[in-house]
């Protein structure tokens, strides 16, 4: 006997593998601080404060903004990326067919610098400076 399988019969084996296979793939990344306590800001998005846990959908850069009072403010960029299992075609495999739950979980850790103290001078000829500049490009003159 010969088994022959139509689209449709080939089309229902494989939604019954999707659905009889509970595979999943949980990603979590985890950021702290020394010290701890900081507010995190990723992708935009204020998340919480050192340390702090947060699920994450795709691989790729992410934008981290760490900012405490008496530390300087930490801005950078981390890359995550994908485990082999989450290459394409094996991710298929990891998302829809195997029988438990893959957890990614994924750690960052940042050093904060005390923040520097600022001189009053260099604070006005900052101020000085920035104004110029912004009057000088708008095309306005100091009067």
């Amino acid at each position: 006997m010969t088994w022959r399988f139509s689209g449709v019969g080939l089309m229902a084996v494989s939604l019954l593998a999707m659905l009889v296979g509970t595979g999943c793939v949980r990603r979590t990344v985890t950021i702290n601080s020394d010290p701890q306590g900081a507010a995190v800001t990723l992708n935009d998005q204020r998340i919480g404060t050192t340390p702090v846990s947060r699920d994450f959908t795709w691989y790729g850069d992410y934008e981290i903004i760490l900012q405490k009072e008496g530390y300087e403010t930490l801005s950078t960029h981390q890359r995550i990326n994908a485990p082999w299992y989450q290459l394409p075609p094996i991710d298929l495999v990891a998302e829809t067919l195997t029988p438990f739950t893959i957890h990614d979980r994924r750690e960052m850790s940042f050093a904060l610098e005390p923040a520097k103290p600022v001189e009053r001078a260099q604070l006005i000829e900052d101020a000085r400076q920035f104004r110029e500049r912004a009057l000088f490009e708008s095309g306005t003159e100091l009067k």
